[in-house]
């Protein structure tokens, strides 16, 4: 594979993903990616009825592409399957699947994830021999599929009650996305952080212990730090169920990013910052905001708005529990098992570092494990190279013909226009980035939440970056994933390149209760490192003050 070229698989149309990854994609995650997202989208839009057929994801010149293909495209469907998709379709609202989709997801696929993750995990890689690590790599890499593939098949669930929600409030109200998305505030606990129960638990115990505050208080190395928090009298206990909780989490999409307990001082700065200071989430003003927007609906549509609010609200937390309690978890169990792998084959000469062996993929892996043929080291060690020298800026927005627009909801069966419409209000608010012109000292986006903070930038590239955040910066980035919360309790406010009003970066602004500014296009590359920066999450600016 010529990780240089930009050659697709077909003649069709691929679109440059900026969303899950702002850098190429590590070889390991390769292949797991591209069987097992695309497998999990088409389950949920089959169960929907969406006469979108399918979205498929390519690695193309290192990078992520996204194809999307009409159901039926080229002729593949008859007159009768097209008819039953749009019945699937209209049967998925007048049923609500989402509720059926949600109870399973509560008392079936997440209980079985969150084991099928333990089990993994109850592994110790380094305590197997290399035969054995090398069917654990295999394992682990198998595993990373089924989660991926397991992420995305709750994809249209997790949003089409909200998007019908949208789709229906924004013509009847007026309102803007951001102001719908705000009644929709404290519905989703996930995102304020998959340990929020135990790092409150030990801010708790810390709090009220002489020994663990004198731990924290004192200078020094910050994994020695947590390793005597860890052995404290009072607070050992609840300090080792938290970075149990955290330690193979994942803050980003890649194993080529690193997992939280691979970031102490980020740790250190989130167990102050909860010692020090208590976040209560949303604000309470969410009654008076609906009694605002609901004053706005004509009486005809006042019923259905406030059946659709309430689906969305009940549905809102899909959204991020399907990648916390999927690929959030199995990319940091792949991430241990390939460092380990890492570890030993540098050790023989046969990697040049232990953490390029990220971009070997899992077969190249298992073969390097028990000396056969595989990949030179420096074959290895250029592509880590290329991988983390680059950015989604060096790479083509399209590849192939321009992509065409969507038919207009009125060219489509009447059946089929109610999904059509949700679809459309989701992906314009999960993608959709104002084209308002930024200054070199303001920047504009999408408001989340009102207030307005003032702080120093943090700029955070990728994973590592992380270990850089304090309390009280403001996160300046290109883009967030869902599994970023284990820093939350450091921020004041968040400022993304990228996304819209269903992004990550905002409902975790919302969820947590700070102000965010998403979609600004260009926050990275005018806000240095360090500045001071005012952020206000009613207008949607950003002012660099220094």
């Amino acid at each position: 594979m010529d990780d240089e070229a930009f050659e697709p698989p077909n003649d069709g149309t691929w679109e440059l993903d900026t969303t899950h990854n702002s850098k190429p994609i590590s070889w390991f995650m390769r292949s797991p990616l591209v069987s097992g997202f695309p497998r999990g989208f088409a389950e949920g839009l089959a169960r929907y009825g969406l006469l979108i057929g399918r979205y498929d994801v390519a690695v193309i010149g290192g990078f992520m592409y996204a194809q999307t293909l009409p159901f039926g495209a080229g002729g593949t469907a008859t007159s009768e399957q097209m008819q039953s998709r749009v019945a699937t379709s209209a049967r998925a609202f007048a049923e609500r699947f989402w509720r059926e989709d949600l109870a399973r997801w509560d008392e079936v696929v997440k209980p079985g994830a969150v084991a099928a993750h333990l089990a993994v995990e109850a592994v110790d890689p380094t305590a197997l021999s290399d035969e054995e690590l090398a069917a654990h790599v295999e394992r682990c890499r198998d595993h990373l599929e089924t989660m991926i593939e397991l992420h995305h098949r709750y994809s249209a669930p997790s949003l089409m009650a909200t998007g019908d929600f949208l789709a229906g409030a924004l013509e009847w109200t007026g309102a803007t996305a951001g102001e719908l998305m705000g009644l929709l505030r404290g519905t989703s606990v996930i995102s304020t952080g998959f340990a929020t129960v135990e790092l409150d638990a030990l801010a708790d115990v810390v709090a009220a212990s002489d020994s663990a505050r004198a731990v924290l208080a004192s200078p020094g190395d910050p994994q020695a730090m947590l390793d005597a928090l860890t052995a404290d009298p009072d607070a050992g206990a609840a300090a080792r169920t938290y970075l149990d909780a955290v330690r193979y989490r994942a803050i980003d999409y890649d194993v080529g990013e690193p997992c939280a307990g691979e970031l102490p001082a980020m740790l250190v700065g989130a167990i102050r910052a909860a010692v020090a200071t208590r976040k209560f989430g949303p604000s309470g003003d969410g009654d008076a905001a609906l009694t605002v927007i609901r004053a706005r609906v004509p009486a005809e549509h006042l019923a259905e708005f406030d059946d659709r609010l309430h689906e969305a609200r009940l549905a809102n937390r899909l959204r991020d529990e399907r990648a916390t309690y999927s690929d959030g978890w199995a990319v940091g169990l792949a991430r241990r098992a390939v460092l380990e792998a890492g570890r030993r084959l540098a050790a023989r000469g046969t990697l040049a570092d232990p953490a390029h062996a990220v971009d070997a993929d899992a077969a190249e892996l298992v073969a390097l494990l028990r000396d056969e043929p595989g990949p030179a080291a420096q074959e290895v060690a250029e592509r880590f190279r290329r991988r983390t020298t680059r950015t989604v800026d060096d790479a083509p927005a399209v590849i192939g013909p321009l992509p065409s627009p969507p038919p207009p909801v009125e060219e489509l069966p009447e059946p089929a226009r109610r999904a059509a419409l949700a679809v459309g209000a989701a992906m314009v608010n999960l993608f959709g980035v104002p084209d308002t012109a930024n200054s070199a000292t303001v920047l504009r986006g999408l408001a989340v939440n009102t207030g307005v903070y003032e702080g120093p930038a943090r700029l955070v590239a990728d994973g590592t970056d992380f270990d850089r955040v304090r309390p009280g910066d403001v996160l300046v980035t290109r883009m967030t994933s869902p599994y970023f919360t284990v820093v939350l309790p450091l921020l004041g406010a968040i400022v993304t390149d990228r996304g819209g009003q269903l992004s990550h970066a905002a409902i975790v602004a919302r969820e947590y209760g700070i102000p965010g500014v998403v979609g600004t296009r260009e926050a990275t590359r005018l806000i240095p490192d360090g500045a001071r920066v005012r952020v206000d999450g009613t207008t949607g600016e950003v002012r660099l003050l220094k």
